[in-house]
């Protein structure tokens, strides 16, 4: 199985879901990392 940007978005969504249920206070962390991973990766610089 390869993983790809398109698979990984929604494994990363769905992390960051499960945190932020347990973890409240995180966020806006965990929002700021994924906009920041999500638009790497659309760039193309991860993954």
């Amino acid at each position: 199985m390869t993983i790809t940007i398109a698979s990984l978005t929604p494994l990363v969504a769905i992390l960051f879901g499960i945190l932020i249920l347990i973890f409240p206070r995180l966020l806006n962390y965990l929002i700021a990392l994924y906009l920041i991973l999500s638009g790497l990766m659309g760039l193309g610089l991860v993954g």
